[in-house]
């Protein structure tokens, strides 16, 4: 329990510093940290957002590693809940999704993030776009509130992610979804990249293989579990021999160990737990 604190400490640590910083300035200062350089590039996985409706370029920090609301199935009059929301940037697309009868709630547990994403919405003038200080492992929102849950290269920081899941299905309406995109990884990857603090921060050594995210899912009796996305995500050898011998990172190679970026669609069953037994 100890050791999970201390991981979010750091992660909030970061992501605070990141959280006063624009995308640009994140994407040249490697990690977002211009006053200590981790060499963990924060925005390789991120995507182009420019050609969607309600996109705020001052809410994009660069963080993601896919586009949940694309396969979210967001409607009109949705209420919706951005799992680790930053400055914004999914929040505000999803509001262009359920328009003015609609609800979209951010939660993020670094306080700087939720700071620079009330200066967003106020910016913005929408009134139906609400950010909340709060643990994904403890949410503070009600049983059975949300259509749809989306989240954005965020559940991998989550020392706990089984309990994550497991209060997203208790947050979701019965017969609710989910769309996350998240980094998975394929083999094993080395101790020095596991036990980096600096990779965890980065959305790397905190993941787990795909195979053990989709089962965690199903544990927490989530149903129609299907990747929508998937892509492989190229760590710069530059970055990685940071942490690597140049043999070890040739070794990676041989092994071909794989980082992947992918967007799950899951539901929560209209009745019953989802388990086999109801």
């Amino acid at each position: 329990m100890e050791n999970q604190e201390k991981l979010k400490e750091m992660v909030r640590e970061k992501y605070s510093i990141i959280a006063n910083q624009t995308k640009e300035m994140n994407e040249s200062s490697c990690c977002g940290a211009t006053s200590s350089c981790c060499g963990t590039d924060y925005t390789i996985f991120s995507e182009d957002y420019n050609h969607l409706s309600g996109y705020d370029s001052d809410a994009d920090l660069g963080l993601g590693c896919g586009i949940p609301t694309e396969f979210a199935q967001i409607k009109i009059g949705d209420t919706v809940i951005d799992l680790g929301s930053g400055a914004g940037n999914d929040c505000f697309v999803a509001r262009s999704l359920v328009g003015d009868t609609g609800t979209v709630i951010g939660i993020d547990f670094t306080p700087a993030m939720i700071v620079k994403a009330q200066e967003n919405v106020k910016k913005l003038g929408y009134e139906n776009v609400s950010f909340r200080l709060g643990d994904i492992e403890n949410m503070p929102i009600t049983a059975n509130k949300a259509d749809v849950i989306i989240s954005n290269c965020v559940l991998n920081l989550v020392p706990d992610k089984q309990k994550a899941f497991k209060e997203i299905y208790r947050v979701l309406k019965p017969g609710g979804h989910l769309s996350v995109s998240d980094v998975v990884i394929k083999g094993n990857l080395p101790k020095e990249i596991q036990e980096a603090a600096e990779m965890y921060a980065g959305c790397v050594s905190g993941a787990v293989p795909k195979l053990e995210y989709l089962k965690m899912m199903e544990n927490a009796y989530l149903s129609n579990i299907k990747v929508s996305k998937e892509k492989e995500i190229v760590v710069p050898d530059e970055i990685l021999l940071k942490y690597l011998k140049p043999e070890t990172l040739q070794q990676f190679k041989v092994d071909e160990i794989g980082i992947y970026s992918i967007t799950v669609y899951a539901e929560k069953p209209i009745s019953g737990c989802g388990c086999k037994s109801c």
